[in-house]
This record gives C-alpha cells, sequence and structure tokens, in this order.
C-alpha cells in the first residue's frame, strides 16, 4: 500500500517516546511515527503513481498543525480496537487532504468526512486503558509542514519527498 505522509517532528516523536512506558501493555505499540495524510492504494507502475500524487500536490502550500492531546478509536474500522493515538488539529493538513480525495477518491470508512488527523501510538488491548490515556494532558506541540513522503507501506519506508509549498 502506498500513502501520502507527513513527517512528524522530533518533538513529536519525543512526545511519543515519553508515553512509550504508558503503552507497553498494548498488544501492538507504533515505534517509529508518521501521520498518514492519505492512502493511494498498490501500484503496478509505482512510477506513474507517485509521479500522479506529486501533479495532485502542485500548488499546495506549507501548513500549520498541532498535537492537541491523546484520543482512541474505540472501533475503528479496521485492526484492532482501540486504537490511541495523538490527536491533531490542521486545517490546512485536511484540505490537503481532501484534495488528495479528489485526485485518488476516498477509502470508504476512513478518508473524506471520516479522516481524522493522527499520529498512531498503540492499537488493541484494553478500551480502559485507552481511555485512562486520553485523560492525560500531554504538552501541545506545534510545527509547520514543510515536505510530505510518497510512502511504501510494504517496506515502511519513503520513496520520495515533496517540499512544500509544492
Amino acid at each position: 500500500m502506498y500513502s501520502v505522509n507527513v513527517p512528524v517532528p522530533g518533538r513529536v516523536r519525543a512526545l511519543a517516546a515519553d508515553l512509550y512506558p504508558s503503552l507497553v501493555d498494548f498488544p501492538v505499540v507504533r515505534e517509529d511515527h508518521s501521520l498518514l495524510l492519505k492512502r493511494l492504494g498498490d501500484a503496478d507502475h509505482v512510477g506513474a503513481l507517485q509521479r500522479r500524487a506529486h501533479r495532485a500536490l502542485e500548488g499546495t502550500p506549507t501548513v500549520e498543525a498541532r498535537v492537541t492531546g491523546i484520543e482512541y478509536f474505540a472501533e475503528p474500522p479496521v485492526g484492532a480496537a482501540p486504537v490511541v493515538y495523538l490527536a491533531v488539529e490542521s486545517p490546512g493538513l485536511e484540505a490537503v487532504h481532501a484534495d488528495l480525495v479528489d485526485a485518488f477518491g476516498a477509502v470508504e470508512g476512513l478518508e473524506g468526512e471520516e479522516y481524522v488527523p493522527h499520529v498512531t501510538l498503540a492499537r488493541g488491548g484494553d478500551r480502559e486503558m485507552a481511555r485512562r490515556l486520553a485523560d492525560r494532558e500531554v504538552e501541545s506541540v506545534r510545527w509547520t509542514v514543510s515536505e510530505l513522503e510518497f510512502f511504501d507501506g510494504s517496506y515502511r519506508l519513503p520513496v520520495s519527498r515533496v517540499s512544500l509549498p509544492a
């Protein structure tokens, strides 16, 4: 699965690392962190998909983003529940997501109106643990999104980057 992701700054990764001791009881804990902006799907011709994504991003400005706290999806549309995450507020990222949905279509139940910008911390396990984590206060982290990644989910590696403004 290919996607367009937002690399998160070191301060967000440090926040996630600080929370790690509170996450160890979840069956799956993310150790690498990014923000999924738009799923693009699988491709027979990766170069063509990448060029199409880059064209869809032309004219995209830098945008502001802010971690606002810890939240969780009690019943995510796919995968183990619950999903604990850092909530990210960013009207700019939501607008870029909408532009990419216009170009590639939406994955039902996950994108379009249902899209929630976030950085996943952990999934599976106990809903009460997730609720307690969501009650915790965390430092707000603000940053300027100045690049996006074309990401290969099979290998969990960025393939290329797009500097903003694109």
